[in-house]
């Protein structure tokens, strides 16, 4: 296996630190940017989209997409698309253009839990069928564009991810500051599940998909026990010494986030199968050591 890892979104929350773990195992990482620049620490060169060469590197991990957490408007909806699928399907194409012995080894492709749809209770592995609505729509749009490497006889891994708790990360810091505040309350019902991981457990998991050879397809990037809405809530504002607030009606969220606040609603009891099945071990298995330590 070659030395070299590409990553897409190398400058990002997630993709940041995973350049360190990767450097500390030995890979040389090269970042993809839209500039060309970044600022992770430990990036040894930095190239536009259009210069990437992708040639006997050990891995392409691609973490590009625009933030999904806002209100979702047709112009939106272009960016998310472009910035996923139309990624993913560039990366494929400068895969294909390669000769079989000069292709990446492994894509480690950005997904979402977003693919399952509104799933209740019912526990989702990596085989649950996918969902309903537009999210699931374009994480299958997604999956399908880095399907494209799988044909070319690269391995390739759908990384489903939840929500990411982590300072510095989007989720963790809205979430800290509505607590804080002492405005924090369920969404809903609350009887939603909402499946999350500790940003180092989800660096740590890439680094071993790397390494494991036998972990293909889809994977579920998300702790082994999701929560409930309500239950998260709960847990949120006792680790910050708050008391939970008023719920938010769910008609509220749709009015004030129109797409994103339904799915916010939705529920996805996801669990990583295929990581405990290959012997991956969680720093943070519970969303109560999870919040110890960044609360910490």
């Amino acid at each position: 296996m070659g030395k070299r890892v590409v990553i897409y979104g190398a400058s990002g929350f997630i993709g940041g630190g995973l350049v360190g773990l990767l450097a500390a195992e030995g890979y040389e990482v090269l970042g993809v940017s839209r500039k060309g620049e970044g600022r992770a620490e430990g990036v040894s060169e930095w190239v536009k989209p259009d210069a990437v060469d992708l040639r006997g590197c050990a891995a392409v991990i691609n973490l590009a997409g625009a933030p999904i957490d806002q209100r979702w408007t047709e112009a939106r909806k272009k960016e998310f698309h472009a910035s996923r699928v139309g990624v993913t399907e560039d990366i494929v194409a400068r895969i294909a253009a390669l000769p079989a012995a000069e292709r990446p080894e492994l894509l480690l492709n950005g997904s979402a839990v977003g693919f399952y749809g509104d799933g209740g209770d019912a526990v989702l592995t990596e085989d649950a069928a996918m969902g309903e609505g537009y999210l699931a729509e374009l994480c299958d749009a997604w999956e399908k564009a880095a399907h494209g490497a799988e044909t070319l006889g690269v391995r390739t891994i759908l990384l489903r991810t939840g929500v990411v708790l982590g300072k510095g990360g989007r989720a963790f810091e809205k979430l800290m500051t509505v607590f804080k505040l002492g405005i924090g309350g369920r969404l809903g019902s609350g009887k939603q599940w909402m499946p999350w991981i500790h940003v180092d457990d989800l660096r740590a998991a890439m680094v071993f998909c790397l390494r494991e050879r036998g972990v293909s397809g889809a994977v579920n990037g998300t702790a082994p026990e999701p929560e409930t809405n309500a239950a998260l809530t709960r847990k949120l504002a006792k680790a910050v010494g708050r008391w939970v607030f008023l719920p938010v009606p769910g008609f509220a969220l749709k009015l004030a986030l129109g797409g994103f606040g339904g799915f916010l609603l939705a529920s996805q009891r996801s669990v990583p199968s295929k990581l405990m099945d290959a012997g991956f071990r969680f720093r943070h298995p519970t969303l109560d050591e999870a919040l110890r330590d960044l609360t910490a």
